[in-house]
């Protein structure tokens, strides 16, 4: 999940002004909002407790892209003893909780990066998305749209895909098109 101007979901300019017209649609087509700032949270010191939460959260990681999804627990569950208030720790367990289906466990440690993060950063975009999808399997689409918008102004990119997907006009669009596209592939009409 990308949450920055940076992200690796590659977007391109005509996706980049359509989706600007959804978010921002006072604006002229081709204008675009400045998402400069979007990070704008407080330095935090990196102390010792920090530095060996990163550590476990690189180890929690690596067990996780491994399979392990319990050992991943176990190491964000140390990053999370080791730094409290660190609101990394508790959103990557989190993400590790709804891999294993202890969405109650992730909702927890999402409230928790949330807060500790106030609402700022990369890691709240991180939460907010990750809050909204566990919303939107619980079939709470408002609550669901709430959070993928919060991620979205703070740059989340999968976000901005995950509101236009679920913006009914979107889907209809989107519908409509991949018919049009079968249909070309078909042979069975023209543009």
């Amino acid at each position: 999940m990308a949450c920055s101007q940076s992200s690796d979901v590659k977007v391109s300019p005509h996706d980049k002004e359509i989706l600007n017209q959804i978010f921002n649609p006072g604006l002229p087509y081709g204008d675009e909002v400045d998402d400069d700032g979007a990070e704008n949270v407080e330095a935090v010191e990196e102390t010792e407790a920090i530095k060996k939460s990163k550590e476990l959260e690189v180890q929690g990681v690596k067990a996780a892209e491994a399979g392990d999804v319990d050992g991943a627990i176990t190491f964000f569950g140390r990053a999370v003893v080791e730094a409290p208030d660190w609101p990394s720790a508790y959103n990557n367990r989190a993400q590790a909780l709804r891999l294993k289906g202890d969405d109650e466990g992730a909702k927890r440690d999402l409230e928790k990066a949330l807060e500790l993060s106030q609402h700022r950063g990369t890691v709240a975009c991180q939460a907010f998305t990750q809050r909204g999808l566990l919303r939107k399997r619980a079939g709470d689409d408002d609550g669901a749209k709430e959070d993928f918008q919060r991620a979205a102004e703070l740059g989340g990119g999968f976000a901005k895909q995950l509101l236009a997907s679920m913006n009914p006009y979107a889907a209809l669009c989107n519908q409509m098109l991949g018919d049009v596209m079968q249909k070309l592939r078909a042979g069975q009409g023209e543009i």
